[in-house]
């Protein structure tokens, strides 16, 4: 960079210039650009030292290769494959389970599947399925990087309190510790992975099961989110959060908690440090069979509250939702579409997982993923 004097001008400056200053040039350092600004102004002196500003520009490339490095974007990333791969097999399972716990038509499997035949065609055991995909991807990115990131801090937060003493809290002269060794990182990171993946994802949830019960009132997802949001404002989206809260904590807790229970325990009694695909498949099948029995009452009482608006009668609350079940259908009410629910939940959650070790495989790192 420099700077020429005009004819005549007694050292007054007349060319501007602008250059680039690599990494390292300068004060500013690696990982930036210096962009070095020479000011054209006739009236200033020569002589005199030229006035140079310097606007730091970051280096985008290195930002993004940082991020992408981290090891929680990875399992993000792990996990919206995992995801995306499974609904798309899963699909028709989905649909079948959605229509019988809502009490839409057959209260059968076999006949639920001929229903949506007759109506929609084979295309029709997919309805809904894009606003699942859009759904799906989220929430399963969500929820097992918040598991993976969760349970790794309690652990690391354990041993900590272990060398340090845990926390304490004071009741006026008394100090009482907190028994937090009681408390497992992997169900306490299982409770905060489904409270994070309800509440980013929930609005998709709703209008997947729109689509899903009534493709005619919905035929596409704007309209349903249109229709929603006009009739119901952005309430709407949001109907049945509390259940579904309320029924996710204990699922999305027992769920992460016996498939890493097992896991681990499987790898300790056969001396493994992995396990092959299918072994990971039977194992994440049997996790999520256990949790959806567990939470099956209240998936009947949530899907209750999110669609009770198509037929008028909304119910109130997640109690009176039960009260209703088992006023229309008794007690085994309460599990109708289980079966169904099995069919979909026992696969579903076994090719996830299978999945996502899968991934994990491929974008983690052998240091990271002993560090596990």
């Amino acid at each position: 960079m420099g700077y020429q004097d005009a004819p005549g001008g007694g050292g007054k400056l007349s060319l501007d210039s602008v250059g680039f200053a690599g990494p390292g040039a300068g004060a500013g350092g690696g990982g930036y650009k210096e962009l070095l600004v020479m000011p054209k102004d006739d009236g200033l002196d020569g002589a005199k030292v030229a006035e140079v500003i310097a606007v730091r520009l970051p280096d985008v490339a290195g930002a993004v290769k940082t991020i992408l490095g981290r090891r929680e974007v990875r399992e993000f990333a792990s996990g919206a494959l995992a995801g995306a791969m499974s609904k798309a097999i899963l699909a028709p399972l989905e649909t079948i389970r959605t229509r019988m716990v809502v009490g839409v038509g057959s209260r059968h499997i076999f006949g639920t599947f001929v229903e949506i035949i007759e109506q929609n065609g084979w295309q029709g055991l997919w309805a809904g399925n894009t606003i699942n995909m859009l759904r799906i991807i989220p929430t399963q990115a969500v929820e097992l990087a918040t598991f993976e990131c969760v349970k790794r801090s309690m652990a690391e937060a354990q041993e900590k309190w272990k060398e340090d003493g845990y926390p304490k809290i004071q009741l006026g002269n008394l100090k009482i510790e907190l028994p937090l060794h009681f408390l497992s990182p992997v169900a306490i990171g299982g409770a905060a992975a489904g409270i994070a993946g309800t509440l980013a994802c929930h609005p998709l949830e709703v209008i997947k099961d729109r689509l899903t019960v009534s493709r005619e009132v919905y035929p596409t997802i704007s309209l349903a989110f249109s229709k929603i949001y006009q009739t119901e404002g952005i309430g709407g989206l949001y109907s049945g959060l509390c259940p579904t809260l309320i029924g996710m904590i204990p699922y999305s807790t027992c769920y992460f908690f016996m498939y890493d229970t097992i896991k681990t325990s499987y790898c300790r009694l056969h001396k493994k440090s992995s396990l092959s695909r299918p072994e990971l498949v039977l194992i994440g099948a049997l996790s999520g069979l256990t949790a959806s029995t567990i939470s099956f009452p209240l998936e009947v009482a949530r899907k209750r509250l999110m669609v009770g608006a198509l037929k008028g009668k909304c119910p109130p609350n997640m109690i009176a939702a039960l009260s209703e079940v088992i006023k229309e259908d008794g007690l085994l009410g309460l599990y109708r579409g289980w079966g169904a629910s099995c069919l979909k939940v026992m696969p579903n959650s076994g090719i996830t997982w299978m999945f996502y070790e899968a991934w994990k495989d491929i974008l983690l790192a052998d240091k990271d993923k002993q560090r596990a």
